[in-house]
């Protein structure tokens, strides 16, 4: 079986430099002849976080049989199996696992050099990019950019209103550093770190008009008897999974009147009397005195709101970011 000390003296020299600020016994300070890039690491952290060849191709832009082929490559380089291989999937094995943190480490270090030599040298303005859903967010989102300016003055931040599927594909292509979404399924998660924020109450929307805006209890049965309006199942199909669970675990199956891609419009049709939806508490920031929300009895579970990102790939600019949106949700944020 390889040992740590047994894997010493096969990274190519120059990325232990002694800029690189870390002398790690697990990772080898020679890399057999000399063939080893960054790419090789890439491509085996992307492997080892979609376990499947395939995905992780199809993540990193490739066809499949050079990727497979790379990876052979390192193995036979590095003397030892990063992977356990099945018929539909791939297990990193001990000595894989500890590759693994060190090399994000490495590319975590070498990403963060690059982009603090490019922008010393004015090649580059300091940014993120960050994905989110603004009925979650539309309280957060201000404070914590308020904060960030004062952690990262200069950086440049640049948002995207994305759907949760959108958030997902473009954490997985690397056009996104960051989302702040609702918490998807574990599966959805592969490859990604997630931290909870908060926990929203579930509460219907409805019109003014609407007979059940006098009521001071509202359940899930006579939320059964109502025309359901609802996020559409392809953009948000974390939140249909959850409504087929709530109406399940009431005794009714789910009947959805219309679908909406947006909170917009999502609003416009509770507005104009088409049915109600069921959303998170806070919905009102967006809505406006336009809808009434009341919280259901008894409480089902909560929404669960967090910032997911990439494994293996925080820079300082997404440490203070994530610090900044800390801040808010611990209220040590101030309102300015």
């Amino acid at each position: 079986m390889t040992d740590a000390s047994s894997i010493m003296g096969r990274i190519p020299a120059f990325l232990m430099a002694e800029k690189y600020c870390f002398y790690c016994p697990a990772i080898p300070i020679e890399y057999g002849h000399g063939a080893m890039e960054l790419r090789h690491l890439r491509y085996f952290i992307a492997v080892a976080a979609e376990e499947n060849v395939t995905r992780a191709a199809t993540r990193l832009h490739i066809s499949q049989p050079p990727l497979s082929r790379q990876l052979r490559d390192l193995e036979e380089e590095l003397g030892f199996e990063l992977f356990t291989r099945g018929p539909k999937s791939l297990k990193l094995t001990s000595a894989g696992k500890l590759f693994l943190v060190e090399a994000s480490k490495i590319l975590q270090t070498v990403d963060e050099a690059l982009r603090v030599a490019q922008t010393l040298a004015g090649k580059q303005t300091a940014e993120i990019h960050v994905g989110y859903a603004p009925s979650l967010t539309i309280e957060l989102l201000p404070m914590a950019l308020r904060s960030f300016d004062t952690r990262c003055s200069g950086t440049q931040v640049r948002l995207y209103d994305l759907s949760t599927e959108e958030m997902l594909e473009r954490l997985a292509s690397e056009s996104i550093d960051v989302a702040l979404m609702i918490k998807p399924i574990a599966s959805s998660l592969r490859g990604l770190e997630f931290r909870t924020l908060r926990k929203m109450a579930v509460c219907l929307a409805m019109h003014s008009a609407h007979p059940l805006a006098q009521t001071a209890e509202i359940g899930m049965a006579q939320i059964c008897q109502e025309r359901l309006v609802s996020y559409s199942k392809e953009d948000y199909p974390e939140y249909h999974q959850w409504l087929v669970k709530l109406f399940r675990k009431a005794g009714h199956v789910l009947k959805v009147g219309e679908e909406h891609d947006s909170s917009t419009s999502l609003i416009a049709a509770v507005e104009s009397g088409r049915g109600v939806a069921l959303v998170q508490e806070g919905f009102e920031n967006l809505c406006g005195p336009r809808l009434k929300l009341r919280k259901l009895i008894p409480p089902p579970a909560p929404f669960v709101v967090g910032m997911a990102w990439r494994k293996g790939r925080m820079t300082k600019v997404l440490e203070h970011f994530l610090a900044a949106v800390n801040e808010v949700t611990s209220g040590k944020a101030l309102r300015r």
